[in-house]
């Protein structure tokens, strides 16, 4: 395992090694810094040094730290690696300059220190901070800079800041063992909150503050590994940016696929922040790695549940915001969150086995614009899940349905059932209540850019009730091959719609039946194969539909994370 992920290591040094670092004007240290550390690995060191110990673009607006910019979360990730592993090969008047600009920072909790005027981030003023450290709160900044003020004052000798800094550790990586991730399992974000940790892991003195980065890593890596699947990432998201749905797209299987090494194609355009990586002593367990491979016997289904984001304000960890059911079949992974998509998350997502490119996608959403599909909605969005079958229902009059799927992907229509065939994998998909009117070549058009190989289906909500479609989903090792999957969906399977001007649906499939009454701001009522399901048994964060505690299991605030995959058994505690 190490020597392959050495060889990876390699390749992405050899990718990126020799490009324009780019500048250290505001946060561009975000990418600058990690592509000249990159670039020094590549045996460039001269210019990866000169750039490094460079004075800052904005060397004024830092002057209460000796021009040293210690001021944004993303810029303060690469300064942590610039000093505490390529240190050694800086000027040492620069070192110490790092140093000294480190004990004024910490000298007091640098959080609290205030300027006398506000500081910019974006031109909309949201996250505008007059702190003398970034303020923004997302769960990945706020791991950056809790690790690095920690890291500094440790390193300069300011205990009280360092001793501040530790409890903030620890409550936030304890958060993660009880009620898991506000920022949870994002696409775009996920990679960024590991590497600050990797940061914690490999630099702290203190080994209690380094096994809280060992707590932090292992849990992070097991619910990414959770996700992701050969190159892609998906399964509901949060912060879920619309540009993921394609292998290697997501910017966290940047830094998963390092570690987890089960994509027919390399990753074409790796992330310079896997310098963090590469460079790291920190390994996922065995039983991560099998994890993330799916190693662990199939079809399963998980009931997992996710906290509100601002967990940590009074009140928001009583209960979960969202719950999520996710199901492995042999070919794919699908998962959907009981009210669907909206604001910044996904509530509907499938990754299929595809042979050359890894997986295929499959989204659901309402609404109309294609390049916001992940997080689309009208609003009034119910699903109801049980293993392989889906309902998914909208309470708008005339609602806009639109389907993300692969151009390879063969569509045909009988006994107004559209079955949609991936390579391994093939859906059944039964309308609600609603007209499909196809690919829509405009909206296909429209993601091109981003996804060349993938279209648009679209469809219109009919009548002057609910509307939405039933699907089923099948393969091989259930269904036999892809004719007799149709026929059996032809001959048994039925949908029921009797009370639909009640929001009442139920669709019974081949093996198995669900059931959905729609609630417009409740969690919906759900009944999987028959038993009406009780969100109030749904709060474990992560949870095996049967009694099995495979292959991942943790309770509602229990504060321990159970793996079990590839013959491998991993358990981390934090008290």
């Amino acid at each position: 395992m190490e020597a392959g992920f050495q060889q990876r290591a390699k390749r992405v040094i050899a990718q990126i090694a020799g490009k324009k670092y780019g500048t250290t004007s505001f946060e561009s240290e975000k990418r600058s810094y990690p592509k000249a550390m990159i670039d020094f690995l590549a045996g460039n060191r001269e210019s990866s040094v000169a750039f490094l110990q460079a004075e800052d673009a904005d060397a004024k607006s830092h002057l209460h730290t000796l021009g040293i910019d210690f001021y944004s979360s993303f810029t303060l990730k690469g300064q942590v690696r610039k000093y505490f592993y390529f240190g050694k090969y800086l000027d040492p008047e620069y070192r110490q300059r790092m140093k000294q600009a480190m004990q004024l920072l910490t000298a007091e909790d640098p959080l609290k220190r205030r300027f006398p005027d506000r500081r910019k981030f974006w031109a909309n003023g949201t996250d505008n901070c007059d702190s003398w450290v970034d303020c923004r709160n997302t769960d990945n900044l706020k791991a950056m800079r809790n690790s690095a003020v920690y890291l500094f004052a440790e390193e300069t000798g300011n205990e009280t800041t360092r001793q501040a800094y530790k409890q903030r550790i620890r409550r936030n990586i304890g958060t993660l063992y009880q009620i898991g991730q506000g920022e949870w399992d994002s696409e775009n974000y996920l990679g960024h909150t590991i590497t600050a940790y990797l940061n914690l892991y490999d630099f702290a003195k203190d080994k209690e503050v380094k096994s809280f980065a060992k707590a932090g890593l292992d849990w992070l890596l097991a619910t990414g590994a959770l996700k992701y699947w050969r190159g892609g990432f998906g399964g509901p998201t949060k912060r879920d940016y619309g540009k993921g749905n394609c292998v290697w797209c997501s910017l966290s299987t940047h830094e998963l696929g390092l570690y987890f090494n089960d994509s027919p194609i390399e990753d074409p355009k790796p992330s310079p922040d896997s310098v963090h990586v590469i460079t790291s002593s920190y390994r996922p367990h065995p039983a991560i790695v099998a994890l993330a491979k799916k190693q662990f016997s199939k079809p399963v289904e998980l009931l997992n549940s996710k906290p509100t984001y601002e967990n940590w304000k009074q009140g928001n960890d009583t209960a979960p915001q969202f719950h999520e059911t996710l199901y492995f079949g042999n070919s794919f992974q699908i998962g959907t969150l009981a009210k669907g998509s909206g604001g910044d998350w996904n509530g509907f997502k499938m990754m299929a086995f595809n042979q050359e490119r890894g997986v295929d996608y499959f989204v659901a959403a309402t609404g109309t614009n294609p390049n916001k599909i992940s997080t689309s909605s009208v609003g009034g969005d119910n699903i109801a899940q049980y293993r392989n079958l889906i309902i998914f229902l909208n309470d708008k009059q005339e609602t806009p349905f639109q389907f993300f799927l692969p151009k390879s992907a063969r569509i045909e229509t009988k006994n107004n059932v559209t079955f949609i065939r991936y390579e391994k994998t093939w859906l059944a998909l039964t309308p609600i209540n609603l007209d499909i009117e196809g690919i829509n070549a405009t909206k296909t058009s429209e993601i091109t850019k981003n996804y060349p190989a993938d279209q648009i289906l679209t469809a219109t909500g009919s009548g002057n009730s609910y509307s939405g479609f039933a699907l089923e989903i099948g393969e091989k090792q259930t269904h036999g091959d892809f004719q007799q999957f149709k026929s059996s969906v032809l001959a048994k399977s039925r949908l029921d719609k009797n009370q639909i001007n009640n929001g009442v649906v139920e669709y019974q499939g081949v093996v198995g039946k669900v059931k959905l009454q729609h609630q417009p701001l409740d969690l919906p009522k759900v009944w999987r194969n028959g038993k009406l399901h009780d969100w109030k048994n749904h709060f474990a964060v992560y949870q095996n539909a049967t009694a099995e505690k495979t292959p991942i299991y943790q309770g509602w605030k229990q504060g321990e994370i159970h793996i079990e995959a590839g013959g491998y058994k991993f358990t981390s505690k934090l008290k």
